[in-house]
């Protein structure tokens, strides 16, 4: 068998090298990263231990290295590069047999392009915790080094779905008894003025430039929108989600 293809003929992720110390850690904590390679004069910092201590118990090798050998790597290193697999690729097909919570929260994002956004997106969504990422799998961005770093390193935790068509992916996911929520400027109705339903919920956020499709508006049971008050008329996808998240379904989970 070719040691370059699992069985089915599917390519073995290939790894890629992350620079950073958070990084780092995240990728030991999360069972991705293969080998920490650290700056020879690097300072024993407790940040340092931390990553030291953590690599230890994932079983993950810590190489000591010329600072030019880790500029090869990754810029912006700081001292620590770890060279790691990414995280499992999940599918639609997928969603119908993932062990959802009964109070799951599902974050779906509609065509967002930028690897920054993405990562401040998947950051905001684990930090809410929120039981999945899906994403489309074309014109999207995809798990890249910056998209990892830009999430501190959320992407490398939270389980990630990528599909075909979000419309779809939506009604599967009501399938699965979530309520679909879209956020949607035009929305008569803020997120102040509609409570969040209970039980499990989908909060979809389209594109940084269109917002949501009108099949994905159709596919939403209900449609809020976070009120502006400034002169700026809107936010972009990872601040919308982030403001949606904590002012609108974080607060119903806790008073529940």
């Amino acid at each position: 068998m070719n040691p370059g293809r699992r069985s089915g003929g599917a390519r073995r992720p290939a790894t890629f090298a992350l620079g950073g110390r958070r990084a780092a850690l995240e990728a030991a904590r999360a069972g991705l990263a293969e080998e920490i390679l650290v700056a020879t004069d690097a300072r024993p910092t407790p940040g340092l231990r931390e990553l030291l201590t953590a690599a230890a118990a994932a079983g993950v090798p810590v190489v000591e290295a010329d600072r030019r050998i880790l500029d090869r790597h990754a810029a912006d290193h700081r001292g620590v590069v770890v060279r790691l697999r990414p995280p499992p690729a999940l599918s639609e097909r997928d969603l119908a047999s993932w062990p959802f919570p009964e109070d799951a929260v599902v974050v779906v994002l509609e065509g967002v392009e930028d690897p920054q956004n993405l990562g401040a997106a998947a950051r905001s969504a684990e930090a809410a915790g929120a039981a999945m990422l899906v994403t489309r799998a074309r014109r999207a961005a995809g798990v890249t080094p910056g998209a990892v770093r830009a999430s501190a390193g959320a992407l490398l935790h939270l389980p990630h779905a990528r599909v075909a068509n979000v419309p779809r992916a939506l009604e599967r996911l009501r399938d699965l008894g979530f309520t679909v929520i879209g956020l949607d400027g035009a929305a008569p109705r803020s997120v102040y003025d509609e409570p969040c339903p209970p039980g499990r919920v989908a909060l979809v956020v389209g594109s940084e430039e269109r917002g949501l499709s009108r099949l994905a508006r159709e596919a939403c049971d209900l449609l809020v929108s976070l009120p502006m008050a400034g002169r700026v008329g809107s936010l972009n996808a990872s601040a919308a989600l982030a403001a949606a998240l904590y002012a609108y379904v974080v607060p119903s989970r806790r008073r529940a």
